[in-house]
């Protein structure tokens, strides 16, 4: 089977990123949410920055994707260590760190 490529253009005023230090993720049954936030030391409220809405099947294609390259990365750093801070908080529906909620 032969591979397609495609090309992929990024706007200029995209292209610095943003930075986002918690994920707050939702679902149902036809879709995914992921708001991506970012958090202050000492404000008790973090402001969304970008929300992206998928699929399952992408949004299941997006962890794998993920998951290989975190392997990659680890293979060629060294293994990324979790503190107890930065773990999800099951059920959490504001989690400190990158975790998960449900819609």
């Amino acid at each position: 089977m032969e591979e397609k490529k495609m090309n992929i253009s990024i706007a200029p005023d995209k292209a610095a990123g943003t930075y986002s230090n918690l994920a707050v993720i939702a679902h149902s049954p036809s879709e995914f949410v992921v708001d991506f936030a970012s958090v202050l030391p000492g404000i008790q409220q973090a402001a969304v920055q970008s929300r992206i809405i998928m699929t399952p099947e992408n949004t299941k294609r997006l962890l794998l994707a993920l998951q290989d390259n975190v392997a990659k990365y680890e293979k060629q750093f060294g293994q990324i260590n979790l503190t107890n801070r930065q773990q999800p908080i099951p059920g959490s529906t504001f989690p400190l760190s990158f975790g998960s909620g449900e819609a």
